[in-house]
């Protein structure tokens, strides 16, 4: 049985299908979409029931059949009703672990971490296709897992050399067998805490994944991780850093040294400059694709020549041009303070910031800490501007905050403000989610650059 229509859960019932399994699939929605996309699997005789919800009442004609029960990411894992369905005998899983049963005679890379893992899986995957491999992404990012598996076992794409597999805590937890490979932790500061409860669960769930990894790549700039760098009862950790933040002990680091060169030990590799991407944090993100390419059997020179032609992924300082020549950045995907607050740091000040939306659970105080350096004009927007403003304000910024209810009017009063302000850069960067006015954060930078593209610099 699997639970949801979504992307990974039909993804997961056809490749469940495909392997000979009988598949009922339960959906609580009952929309025109939802029902063409039914009875499209219904052609590959997959029994679809629309308008179930998520209770125990809706599995009850297959409880006594079913073998397992496959959820969506979206389901929490201690939801009521699995604990009822787990009561019952059957075992519940993700659909990552019905994609790691697939391709599991395939090496895979699982990249997991609050931010900087989407630009790590693009551009890891752009490394070792540039050197020849056949290394397909999915997971968190473009195809479900169960998408990709299901194209390799009919045959329709080729058996890749590695899995490039970008992994969110809500997968990891629901897919405990996944034992990558390689692993990548990018980063940890609090985030969906309202799904794992503590940070000690949401980290405890996101070292998992790397301690059931062959070789786990780990950057040591991000202060949790190196904070608890001490607890790792294991060896065999790569630890990366742009400073001096490697642990002593074990593999020599992929690091940048002094003559700013990226080196493994003592030894140089290139330059660290060959990756064109702004900011502090790319250059961590350049360190644990080299780290992990190394280890894919990259070499160093192949590696370099790939960074040096990635242009970056959309909505995470995404370049957008000029507006009366001032440099102008979609930077949608930073929904939390701490993705934000690497978004300051990384354009030229001082910025003039559009931050809302729907606001997270954590501690916006870094955040706040580079407004009066970096900062010289807030427009907010969303349902979030009200709370945004008040802890703006309270941290004692004293440069102009303005209020409008949507990007489609805070965008031309960012702009007045950044010509009034003698500005050196826009920023989009909402500290935020999307959810209050927009499907994803995907739609709400779209939309951004829709606006600054009718009117910047030609």
């Amino acid at each position: 049985m699997v639970v949801g229509l979504g992307r990974s859960g039909s993804g997961a019932a056809r490749l469940l299908q495909a392997q000979g399994y009988d598949v009922v699939v339960l959906e609580r929605g009952d929309e025109p979409a939802l029902r063409d996309k039914a009875h499209a699997l219904r052609q590959q005789n997959i029994t679809i029931q629309l308008g179930c919800p998520l209770e125990l009442d809706s599995f009850a004609p297959w409880l006594d059949s079913a073998g397992e029960v496959v959820i969506s990411p979206g389901i929490a894992w201690d939801h009521p009703t699995l604990k009822a369905l787990r009561a019952h005998g059957l075992r519940v899983r993700g659909e990552m672990s019905v994609a790691w049963d697939a391709l599991r005679d395939i090496p895979w890379i699982g990249i997991t971490g609050t931010n900087g893992k989407t630009t790590v899986t693009h551009l890891l995957q752009h490394v070792l296709a540039y050197a020849g491999l056949e290394a397909p992404m999915a997971g968190n990012v473009g195809h479900s897992a169960a998408e990709l598996a299901l194209e390799v076992l009919q045959g329709t794409r080729p058996k890749p050399d590695w899995v490039v597999m970008e992994m969110s805590s809500y997968q990891i937890e629901a897919a405990l067998e996944v034992s990558p490979r390689i692993g990548i932790w990018t980063t940890l500061t609090p985030d969906h805490l309202e799904r794992h409860g503590t940070i000690e669960a949401y980290r405890s769930i996101k070292r998992g994944l790397l301690e059931r990894a062959a070789i786990p790549v780990l950057n040591a700039d991000d202060p949790d991780i190196h904070r608890h760098c001490g607890q790792w009862s294991r060896s065999g950790l790569r630890w990366v850093s742009c400073g001096d933040h490697s642990p002593e002990a074990g593999i020599p680091p992929i690091t940048v040294n002094a003559q700013g060169w990226v080196s493994q030990g003592e030894q140089p590799l290139f330059p660290a400059d060959s990756l064109p991407l702004p900011g502090d944090h790319n250059r961590q993100n350049m360190l644990l694709v080299t780290a992990a390419a190394l280890e894919a059997g990259v070499s160093a020179s192949s590696i370099e020549a790939a960074l040096s032609c990635f242009t970056g992924v959309p909505h995470r300082l995404e370049p957008l041009g000029f507006v009366g020549g001032i440099p102008v950045f979609n930077d949608s995907k930073a929904t939390n303070y701490d993705a934000a607050a690497v978004g300051l740091r990384s354009v030229p000040a001082p910025v003039v910031l559009l931050a809302g939306g729907q606001t997270k659970q954590g501690d916006a105080g870094p955040w706040l800490e580079l407004f009066q350096s970096q900062v010289g004009g807030v427009v907010l927007f969303g349902e979030g501007a009200g709370e945004l403003a008040n802890l703006i304000e309270t941290a004692g910024f004293a440069g102009p905050v303005i209020h409008r209810a949507d990007l489609d009017a805070a965008v031309p009063q960012a702009l007045s403000l950044a010509r009034d302000c003698q500005a050196n850069s826009v920023l989009l960067s909402p500290a935020c989610a999307s959810f209050d006015q927009y499907p994803n954060f995907e739609a709400r930078g779209d939309h951004f650059r829709q606006l600054i593209n009718a009117v910047k610099d030609p």
